[in-house]
C-alpha cells in the first residue's frame, strides 16, 4: 500500500474495500458508503475536533530545541486543560520521519518547558524518557489561547506540505479535544448524511478524544492505545438500543467509536450515556458487545489500529484483506482509503452468549 501523501478528506477516486460477515470481499467506491450499509444500520460517528497539538519550543534548563505532542488527558471537560500527557522529542520537525527523530535532553521532575507563549512543568517521568506528565501554568482560557495560537495539527513525514487546522477537522466536528483527527470520519460529508437518512440508515455521534497513531519508539508506540476519555451521550445509546430492537447492525466509524461503546458497555450489563476513559486493549480475545461493523482506514500489520481489527476477523482473513489492500495499491495513513469490515459470523453467537441486555445480533 502507498501512503496517501495530500491531505484530501474525500478524494473523487476514493476507494472502499468492502468484507460481509462471511469473510467474502469486495471492492467498491467510497462514495457509494450509504449504498454499502443497509436501511435499519446505525453509523456511529466521532465528532471530536483535533487540537493543534504539536508544540514546539525549548527545555529552559539547557536551551535545547524541543517539540511536545500532546498525547492524553484525564477528561474532556473544557476546564481540564492544565495537566496533560506528552511525548517530547528533541530538534526538527515533521520532515523527519517519527522514528529518526532526536530523543529530547534528558528530562527530570520540576524542569519546565518553553513553548512559545505557554509554560509548562514536567511533573513526572511516565516509564519512558520520550514520554511525561506536563502540568501548563496559567489560567484556563490562557492556556486555550495558547495552544489555539502556537500549536501546529500532528504531522508526519509521508505528508510535506504543513498541515492546517481545517485539514484535520471531520465536517461534524465539535469539541476541539483529539490529539490526531478520528480520520475514518473524513468520508463524512453533508450529502452522505443526506443520503444515509434517506435510506433509513441511522447516524448518531459521540465524543472520543483520539490519541496519537505513533511515537516513532517501538517502546512506546507498544503502549499504544493510551487512555482516551470520552463522552456518551444519550440519543447515541437510544439509538444504539433502536437498531437492536429492529436486528440491525451498529456500524463503528473509526476504531475510537469501537473503543468508546466496548468500554461503555463493559462498566454495567447495559449501555450507560455519560463520561468515561477508554483503558482497554482491544484484540483477538475481545468479546465484542456492541460493535458489529467498522469502517476504518487501511493499517498495517503490526499497529494498534489493526490489532483491534483482531476483534472482528481471525489472522487468516486479515492477512487475506492486507493482500487485497497490496494488490489493488490503495491508499494508507489518514487521508487514504477506507475498509468496511463485519465482524465474522462465526464469532456472532461466541459474542451474544456473552451480551445479555445486548444479545440481538444480525448474521
Amino acid at each position: 500500500m502507498l501512503p496517501a501523501n495530500t491531505p484530501n478528506q474525500r478524494p473523487s477516486d476514493g476507494r472502499l474495500l468492502v468484507v460481509d460477515a462471511h469473510g467474502r470481499l469486495r471492492h467498491a467506491a467510497r462514495g457509494d458508503l450509504a449504498r454499502v450499509l443497509s436501511p435499519g444500520d446505525l453509523l456511529v460517528a466521532n465528532d471530536a475536533a483535533t487540537l493543534p497539538a504539536s508544540l514546539h519550543g525549548h527545555h529552559l534548563r539547557t536551551g535545547a530545541a524541543i517539540e511536545i505532542r500532546l498525547a492524553g488527558r484525564r477528561s474532556i471537560a473544557a476546564d481540564a486543560v492544565f495537566e496533560f500527557d506528552a511525548v517530547v522529542f528533541g530538534a526538527g520537525d515533521h520532515c523527519t520521519r517519527t522514528e529518526d527523530r532526536p530523543p529530547p535532553p534528558t528530562l527530570l521532575p520540576g524542569d519546565t518547558l518553553g513553548l512559545g507563549p505557554l509554560r509548562a512543568t514536567v511533573r513526572k517521568l511516565l516509564g519512558h524518557p520520550r514520554l511525561v506528565a506536563l502540568r501548563f501554568a496559567g489560567t484556563a482560557d490562557a492556556i486555550w489561547a495558547g495552544i489555539a495560537r502556537h500549536g501546529k495539527p500532528i504531522q508526519y513525514a509521508h505528508i510535506v506540505q504543513p498541515l492546517a487546522l481545517w485539514d484535520v477537522w471531520t465536517r461534524i466536528a465539535a469539541l476541539p479535544v483529539a490529539f490526531e483527527p478520528p480520520s475514518a470520519g473524513f468520508v463524512l460529508d453533508w450529502k452522505l448524511i443526506g443520503e444515509l437518512a434517506a435510506r433509513r440508515i441511522g447516524f448518531a455521534t459521540l465524543t472520543h478524544a483520539a490519541g496519537i497513531s505513533s511515537t516513532g519508539d517501538q517502546q512506546l508506540d507498544a503502549r499504544l492505545p493510551f487512555d482516551e476519555p470520552y463522552l456518551l451521550p444519550p440519543s447515541t445509546v437510544h439509538a444504539v438500543e433502536q437498531t437492536r430492537q429492529r436486528s440491525g447492525r451498529v456500524v463503528a466509524l473509526g476504531t475510537t467509536v469501537v473503543r468508546a461503546l466496548e468500554h461503555a458497555v463493559s462498566q454495567s450489563p447495559r449501555l450507560r450515556a455519560g463520561p468515561g476513559i477508554a483503558t482497554q486493549r482491544i484484540g483477538p480475545a475481545t468479546r465484542l458487545r456492541v460493535v458489529d461493523a467498522i469502517i476504518t482506514g487501511t493499517h498495517e500489520p503490526g499497529s494498534s489500529h489493526y490489532d483491534l481489527l483482531h476483534a472482528f476477523a481471525g489472522a487468516a482473513l486479515l492477512a487475506r484483506i492486507s493482500d487485497a489492500l497490496e494488490q489493488a495499491a490503495y491508499r494508507t495513513h489518514e487521508f487514504g482509503d477506507s475498509l468496511l469490515l463485519q465482524r465474522q459470523a462465526e464469532a456472532i453467537p461466541r459474542a451474544a452468549r456473552a451480551v445479555g441486555t445486548l444479545s440481538a445480533l444480525p448474521a
